[in-house]
């Protein structure tokens, strides 16, 4: 399936690209999200008479994602969870309780935004949080977990 995107997609293309997906990916969730629309002759048309719309868009947003990062970047939040011996938590810190910690901190941070590729924390330390705030702008934040006995 030929789309057009509307917006950079990771690992996909850029802004105005026609790109070539598999037809569930682009019919299920590209183009119900407003991230695509099918490459057909009116919408190449329609694309080309809101493109500059659309790229001041994306700039502005850019900027936006700019400016928190230079918010986040560096910034130490800490937690306290119930532990046993040992450090290891009753429960887990995930991306719902890293983002609460930050909104807490100052700045707005939505849990979709904080990557864990390995899981929730389980043991109480210090830990480098990786944070996706948009498709070219990651940040990263410290966050210590402190056992409460």
């Amino acid at each position: 399936m030929e789309i057009i995107l509307l917006q950079k997609v990771d690992n996909l293309g850029d802004l105005g690209e026609k790109v070539n997906v598999k037809s569930g990916y682009g019919r299920n969730f590209l183009i119900p999200s407003g991230k695509a629309v099918p490459a057909t002759e009116d919408n190449v048309k329609i694309f080309e008479e809101r493109r500059a719309e659309l790229e001041k868009d994306a700039a502005e947003k850019l900027k936006v994602a700019e400016a928190r990062q230079a918010k986040l970047d560096g910034l130490e939040v800490s937690i306290t969870c119930k532990a046993g011996e040992e450090g290891r938590l009753f429960g887990s810190v995930g991306t719902a309780d890293i983002s609460k910690i930050v909104a807490e901190a100052g700045v707005e941070l939505a849990k979709k935004e904080v990557l864990l590729p390995n899981g929730a924390f389980r043991v109480a330390g210090e830990y480098e949080v990786d944070l996706h705030l948009h498709a070219d702008v990651n940040a990263k934040i410290k966050l210590t977990i402190v056992p409460e006995a």
